[in-house]
């Protein structure tokens, strides 16, 4: 034969590749595996082999994806030798290649690229990057893409799939019982998903994952691998980094698109109306799977979030260097892709209830509400300035960027000062670990010893390279403060294990010891109980012991028929990807209970579509009236409120996106056109940030009415109500006034104010003049100032220790003194509290004290009360605004009014509202 081809056969032989290019290129493909095969038979690959082969890998080409499906079906053996070549000739120029043979598949492997602990430790930026952060070391994305691809080589392919169904349990008597420890909890097909990537299929992979979980960019994140499918993997000593893959498919996929995927539904579910509506109370983890998989099955889903920003505990609770909340937005993005609405600042139990959603026209309901209401110790001292729930601390820095100079919600000093976290689950670490970043020097302080600790390992390990101490077998039993009742130190109780307890760790017991240390801020992240919004607006909705919602068995369905729940709601405290399978769970059998015909299911979205069009109402300004210098009465769109209010309420407002979340109580309100008022005095910069507002600005978000309305009682009609209002309290005290005089109660106000030209609604058209007009009979109003300007000279309590005198000495039972309302200036509340008190009188005092979320989330609005020989907390937003001042602890609560004053001053001179 020639040594070359003559110019005849090279024209014949071009010919017949172009007609039948394909059988030329499976020649070239066959040629190459051959002699793949025949070198790992050999057990060795030399230099010049392991590069070729490397370098036909990188093609990203058919041939380089035959190769990478030929590799991953070879025997284990022939793998081992690949690696080894990998280790011996390719580690100069890939170092995590070096010893990567050692020990594999089952003890080494490629880890994900996590950033160095002393650069992590100054900012908020991802800490574990993952596969994808090699990146940013100068590699390219198919470099990446081959490093999953070797730690998906590692699999053994089991058949018995305990990665996604877990490992099956026995009973007592050694037969295999229905339950699994481990495993998917949304049923993501892992090993289907690993095999896809083991033959270089990663878009396949990544479509299979996004068939199961609409969320593998977040659940990647932020789920306990190490106790679902990674805690199940066969490979004990180094699992498989499921976790990891599942965040990385997603992520590459933006990488090639530029941006998310899109999940464009062309037939809007809300325009062919052929499916009813179905609400979903919560946009965290559960709720926004159960939102994405009805609106993929054609479903008109309305997404209702008590916050101004989506995402729930997946956005306020986790920090960005562990969960970037542009992973967050990707996700509400596809849900919105596929027609489904979102309706924020809208409080279920208040704004509405579950019944008037369902005569809204979603006659299919999900809670996901979560686990909102922080746990304390009640433990001495805990009511001292600077200790606050993890909640709160975190939902300042993740929600509200108290960090971030331009923002306005305060945040305790942290630079440079002594933090304790107490706790050890997650929450623990990642209150830990935002201190850390914010300068803080940071101690968790657990009860029981490290390996008890509940976090996930790697957030634990994070923190502890990071620089944050742990005490372990310690519990705090006393808090000791300064003279401005700001905490400075924590007495520690030393503790010794002893046998386990229900959850199998070892019970923690006290030896006796204590020891003292210094601390500036102390965070508790101790868990949450459910918080009772829901359950109290809906009392026929079954819940446990504990409040968490009950569910009919093997069932997301509650007592109430076509009411769904699941997440921390159903479970208390759990992790986000046990109520993301939870909100699937729901889904799919939401998917089966919806029986209407054609002519109910158009009625039911027209009439949910109106519903969501109201609730989204912008909150704008509609009239606006300068009462007095600094104090200044909006009237504002908020539908829904307005036919909700009660009185007494407040609701919680911020006026632009880096605003600060207040408490203001409503004046008035007016179901007819839809709004309500609220009077604002500018002592604050977010106050007279407010104030600076006019007709047509819209605020970025009002949510409400929150608190308890006002309790009222027909009081005999030789009895009266004596309100006491000073100053802004006065719009507060007005709405609950009117109320009692509807109730037809006799009624005194005394209204006090600095003077003459801070007086406001006592003009012959004003508010309080035109109710004594309605209400001749019942209502008196006394006036005070306090340089004599306007009526009494002095404060309300003149008057009030007059009539409290008279109500002592008289004979007369016509003058008798109900009970005393007071709002107003803490100070105030205080003096006619303990006015009261002397007198024997009951009282009642109205307290909007400091709030974040006003859900009883935050634990902010903590207030010492006395019962039954012991100091406890209530909250102003959940067991208030109205709280019987005779059992407040008012020294232990009057300092929190000034908690931030330092922060304020600064917020202040920044807004050149004040001069230094």
């Amino acid at each position: 034969m020639p040594a070359t081809l003559s110019q005849t056969q090279r024209d014949l032989l071009m010919q017949r590749m172009e007609q039948n290019p394909l059988r030329f290129q499976q020649m070239i493909i066959d040629d190459s595996q051959q002699a793949i095969r025949e070198m790992l038979k050999k057990g060795k690959l030399n230099a010049a082999f392991t590069e070729k082969l490397w370098e036909l890998l990188l093609a990203n080409d058919e041939l380089s994806q035959a190769l990478q499906r030929y590799l991953w079906r070879v025997p284990l053996q022939q793998k081992r030798t690949f690696i080894q070549g990998l280790d011996t000739h390719l580690s100069d120029r890939y170092p995590m290649f070096k010893g990567l043979s050692e020990d594999w598949p089952g003890k080494n492997s490629i880890p994900p690229y996590v950033r160095p602990a002393l650069e992590r430790r100054k900012d908020f930026d991802l800490v574990n990057q993952g596969y994808l952060g090699y990146m940013g070391l100068g590699y390219s994305l198919r470099e990446v893409e081959l490093f999953v691809w070797l730690e998906v080589l590692r699999d053994k392919q089991c058949k018995d799939r305990p990665c996604e169904i877990g490992v099956p349990q026995c009973d007592k008597q050694g037969e295999v019982s229905g339950d699994h420890d481990g495993g998917c909890p949304v049923k993501i097909h892992i090993p289907q998903v690993l095999n896809l990537m083991g033959e270089g299929k990663f878009k396949n992979a990544f479509e299979l994952i996004c068939d199961a979980n609409p969320l593998p960019n977040v659940t990647g994140r932020v789920c306990p691998q190490e106790v679902q499918c990674q805690g199940a993997c066969t490979l004990k000593e180094r699992p498989i980094e499921i976790g990891q893959l599942e965040w990385f498919l997603p992520q590459r996929q933006r990488q090639l698109d530029g941006g998310i995927a899109n999940d464009l539904n062309v037939c809007n579910p809300w325009a062919i109306a052929t499916k009813p509506p179905v609400a979903i109370v919560g946009s965290g983890p559960s709720g926004l799977i159960n939102a994405y998989l009805l609106a993929k099955a054609g479903y008109p889903v309305t997404v209702f979030e008590a916050f101004h920003a989506l995402g729930g505990v997946l956005r306020y609770g986790i920090p960005e260097f562990r969960l970037p909340n542009q992973l967050i937005d990707d996700v509400v993005a596809k849900i919105k892709n596929l027609g489904g609405r979102f309706v924020t600042n809208y409080i279920v139990g208040k704004t509405a209830t579950l019944a008037d959603l369902k005569r809204a026209g979603f006659t299919r309901i999900f809670v996901g509400t979560g686990a909102g209401l922080p746990r304390f110790m009640n433990i001495p001292g805990e009511h001292l300035l600077n200790i606050m729930s993890a909640n709160e601390f975190l939902t300042r820095v993740n929600l509200m960027h108290a960090n971030e100079a331009e923002y306005e919600t305060p945040l305790p000093q942290v630079k440079d000062k002594q933090v304790i976290v107490i706790g050890g689950g997650n929450t623990a670490m990642d209150a830990a670990r935002t201190a850390c970043r914010l300068g803080a020097n940071v101690t968790i302080v657990y009860r029981r010893s490290k390996q008890e600790m509940p976090a996930r390992v790697e957030e634990l390990h994070h923190a502890l390279e990071e620089g944050i101490m742990l005490k372990e077998l310690r519990s705090p039993c006393e808090f000791l403060g300064d003279k401005n009742h700001v905490v400075t130190s924590s007495k520690l109780e030393v503790m010794a294990l002893g046998e386990p307890d229900a959850s199998g760790r070892r019970r923690p017991q006290a030896t006796g010891e204590t020891e003292l240390i210094q601390v500036d801020l102390v965070i508790m992240a101790l868990g949450n109980n459910p918080n009772p919004i829901v359950k109290d607006a809906q009392p026929d909705l079954e819940t446990s012991k504990w409040g968490t919602v009950l569910l009919n068995k093997g069932s997301q369905q509650t007592s109430l028929s076509g009411i769904y729940s699941g997440g921390d709601a159903t479970r208390g405290g759990s992790t986000a990807i046990k109520a993301a399978g939870d909100g699937q769970a729901a889904a799919k059998e939401i998917m089966q209970d919806s029986h209407f015909n054609v002519k109910e299911v158009n009625n039911l979205v027209a009439q949910a579509s109106h519903y969501t069009d109201l609730a989204q109402t912008p909150a704008e300004i509609v009239k606006r009236t300068q009462l007095t210098e600094g104090v200044v009465e909006f009237t504002i769109k908020a539908p829904l409120i307005a036919k909700s209010a009660k009185a007494g309420q407040f609701v919680r407002v911020l006026s632009d996106d880096k605003g600060e979340l207040i408490p203001l109580t409503m004046a008035d309100w007016s179901v007819d056109s839809g709004t309500i008022v609220l009077v604002i005095q500018g002592l604050g910069s977010s106050s007279k940030i407010i104030n600076q507002m006019q007709v047509g600005d819209c605020f970025a978000a009002i949510a409400g009415p929150l608190g308890k309305a006002s309790q009222l009682v027909k009081h005999p009609q030789n009895q009266r109500v004596i309100f006491t209002a000073g100053g802004v309290g006065l719009p507060a005290v007005y709405p609950i006034m009117r109320a009692h005089l509807e109730t037809g109660n006799k009624v005194t106000l005394i209204a006090g104010f600095r003077g003459v030209d801070f007086c406001f609604w006592s003009e012959q058209e004003g508010r309080l003049e035109t109710l004594r007009s309605q209400y001749p009979s019942l209502l008196e109003i006394i006036y005070t100032s306090n340089d004599g300007s306007m009526g009494i000279k002095g404060f309300v309590t003149m008057p009030l220790e007059e009539m409290l005198i008279n109500n002592r000495d008289s004979a007369e039972e016509a003058s008798a003194i109900a009970e005393v309302i007071t709002i107003g200036p803490p100070l105030m509340m205080r003096a006619v509290s303990d006015l009261t008190l002397d007198y024997k009188v009951p009282c009642v005092a109205s307290l909007n004290s400091i709030m974040v979320d006003a859900t009883g989330m935050c634990g902010a609005c903590m207030v010492p009360v006395m019962e039954n020989g012991k100091l406890i907390r209530k909250h102003a937003c959940i067991d208030g605004p109205e709280i019987n001042s005779h059992i407040i602890d008012w020294d232990k609560f009057l300092p929190r009014f000034s908690q931030f004053k330092v922060q304020e001053h600064q917020s202040q001179l920044d807004h050149n509202l004040i001069d230094e």
